[in-house]
């Protein structure tokens, strides 16, 4: 039986999921791939930490040059990181050996370069876990639906921000409170920035873009909003007219430009996507030829992650090509210039009139509304609540500047995209 030898950078968890998911169904892989996989070397910081794998501790190393990579079939690199990983992973491919990485950072900023390394010395790079964890989003836009023009995906990327979101609307908990509860549950980094500022998120839509639409993205150019400054406010106001907040990432493809952007947005509740809760996520695509479907499933966690290495590993052993994009010389990213319908909440003078006020310098200025919400608390101060038909982001800033110049307009507290 022919074995495959395996060198792996890191075993955290990811790793042992990796590793445990082997053992679990080794008959069944090891049927398909024809062999078996033999793991080599395993690069941690200590070799002596008891793991969660079966693995015999001679295979354990510290230092990178004592992993002799002509040896190799296949590296996998689990550490995280840009620097050491991308040397890594480098070095690994320009001696022959394929590559699989769980890193989503690394590939929405030097993928490109490492695939054309890959190509240069006629291995393979595989990155299906570095987006949405266990779902297969990359080799469904590679292989499954390779015979359409990606137009539209939308995903909730980021397990973190939809957790907090979903506590935050089905219990009522505050933004903090459920933050400190998802870093105690594991679900958030002690550092959650790169979660909730929406980076996340980007590197993910970063990733995605080559393999929908064929375009070469730098994750810092793509247009950003995280959730901190959402409020239970904004939150029931949603609901009551009929929508959820969910973080996502959007791309939309149409003749000359891909828009790209992270940011919260209402969801009217029977879209598919407004039902992803908890840590899941989820992507919606549409095709010209397919139409919607939407993949779901779990965005991370030990198992589900170790399971998308393996699978590809185990696509390695049967050489499939790698995809790296065919965008034009007319293809641009632009970001957030597309029209969109939006969520306005705006504190306002608790007086009779105020909102015909308003609607009138909405409608003179071109600003159809779809929907308004007033309530009065009794006091000076009453939110007051819109949402637009579609208008371009600019427009609304503009009309927006013009309205808060009247004394009877306090604060915009909100602005947030509807997506439908």
């Amino acid at each position: 039986m022919r074995k495959y030898r395996i060198g792996i950078l890191g075993m955290g968890t990811v790793g042992q999921g990796f590793i445990n998911n082997y053992h679990l169904n080794k008959e069944e892989i090891d049927y398909k791939i024809g062999g078996e996989l033999d793991f080599v070397n395993v690069l941690v910081r200590n070799t002596v930490k008891k793991r969660d794998v079966n693995l015999d501790k001679k295979v354990y190393t510290n230092q990178f040059d004592n992993i002799n990579l002509k040896e190799l079939d296949v590296v996998v690199e689990l550490i995280g990181g840009v620097s050491s990983a991308f040397e890594y992973i480098k070095k690994a491919l320009e001696n022959g050996c394929h590559v699989v990485t769980a890193n989503k950072e690394l590939m929405a900023k030097k993928g490109i370069e490492l695939i054309k390394t890959a190509r240069e010395n006629e291995v393979l790079i595989r990155y299906e876990a570095s987006v949405g964890g266990g779902i297969p989003i990359i080799s469904t836009l590679n292989d499954s639906l390779s015979s359409n023009k990606i137009e539209r995906l939308m995903g909730i990327l980021n397990g973190t921000t939809n957790y907090i979101l979903t506590k935050m609307t089905k219990e009522k908990m505050s933004f903090k409170d459920v933050l400190k509860e998802a870093q105690e549950l594991g679900f958030a980094e002690a550092d959650p920035t790169s979660d909730v500022n929406g980076s996340d998120a980007a590197y993910k839509l970063a990733i995605l873009s080559k393999d929908a639409f064929g375009i070469i993205v730098n994750p810092e150019d793509i247009s950003r909003e995280g959730i901190r400054n959402i409020s239970l406010e904004d939150i029931e106001y949603g609901q009551e007219l009929g929508y959820k907040i969910k973080l996502l990432a959007l791309g939309e493809k149409s003749n000359e430009h891909v828009e790209l952007s992270v940011q919260p947005a209402l969801i009217p509740v029977e879209h598919p996507i407004a039902s992803v809760n908890y840590e899941f996520n989820a992507l919606f695509i549409e095709g010209n030829v397919v139409g919607e479907i939407m993949l779901y499933g779990k965005g991370a966690g030990s198992m589900p992650t170790g399971s998308a290495v393996l699978t590809d590993v185990i696509d390695i052993t049967r050489k499939k090509n790698d995809y790296i994009g065919t965008c034009s010389a007319k293809d641009i990213v632009v970001n957030n210039i597309g029209r969109s319908a939006y969520y306005v909440r705006m504190e306002v003078v608790d007086l009779p009139g105020v909102l015909g006020k308003i609607a009138v310098s909405f409608g003179e200025q071109g600003v159809s509304l779809d929907s308004v919400v007033q309530r009065a608390r009794g006091g000076k101060h009453a939110p007051l609540v819109f949402i637009t038909h579609e208008i371009d982001r600019a427009t609304l800033n503009a009309v927006l500047e013009s309205i808060q110049k009247n004394n009877y307009v306090l604060e915009v507290m909100s602005i947030i995209r509807v997506v439908n």
